[in-house]
């Protein structure tokens, strides 16, 4: 199982989209890709308050009192645990905060974790576990928006949701995974940049999963 995390995605990769998870087929990018291969530091991201962090700081610098607003979370609660985010190397403060009020940004842009990448047995297993984690937030998240269907003005038509299914090899398969997120690489640097975002630009989420299935026709026996 592998998964990313676009923080911004967080992401992770949220592209970190710390945001957000990245998909597991995109290409390193050095400093602005963590692989997670601490166990302790998987564990420590498991936990629905740290993933809501990181995802909202993979969009923007915040204060926990800010980053409370958000999640409805209470300011010490929201500390607490950007406290604990930045011990493992996910968030760092920003500086420029006055007193208690200081800001924090995600460290990295992408996030990935993957059970493939993981030499212990014990951090493979909490790689799933987040990895499953993940999934579940973000499947909880499409169930709640495209229920609502609570759109602004103007963009009931730019939503967008469907099933693709079509033949391909391992290779094909992530050549294709690498192709889908070049396209909305174009827009990445408006992530980090604000004043290159049109005036009606919102952040739009796109999730994609990729498997193999043997569900949907026939394999003979011996060829699975």
């Amino acid at each position: 199982m592998s998964s990313e995390e676009d923080p911004a995605a967080g992401t992770a990769g949220a592209d970190q989209e710390p945001a957000v998870r990245p998909d597991a087929s995109e290409p390193d990018s050095g400093a602005d890709l963590m692989r997670l291969t601490d166990t302790k530091a998987m564990r420590a991201l498991a936990h629905p308050v740290r993933l809501a962090l990181l995802e909202i700081l993979g969009m923007q610098t915040l204060t926990a009192t800010q980053a409370s607003e958000l999640l409805g979370e209470s300011p010490a609660n929201c500390a607490f645990h950007l406290r604990t985010l930045a011990k493992y190397g996910f968030v760092e403060e920003a500086g420029g905060g006055r007193g208690r009020e200081r800001p924090w940004r995600s460290v990295h842009k992408r996030i990935r974790v993957s059970s493939a990448d993981q030499t212990d047995p014990q951090a493979k297993l909490a790689a799933d576990a987040l990895g499953r984690l993940w999934d579940e937030r973000w499947l909880e998240r499409i169930r709640r928006v495209m229920t609502a269907r609570a759109w602004p003005a103007g963009w009931e038509s730019a939503t967008t949701s469907g099933r693709i299914v079509r033949f391909l090899t391992p290779q094909e398969a992530t050549e294709a995974g690498k192709e889908v997120h070049a396209v909305l690489d174009r827009y990445s640097e408006r992530r980090d940049h604000p004043e290159l975002r049109p005036a009606d630009a919102l952040p739009v989420e796109f999730i994609i999963f990729g498997y193999p299935t043997t569900e949907l026709t026939y394999i003979p026996d011996g060829q699975a």
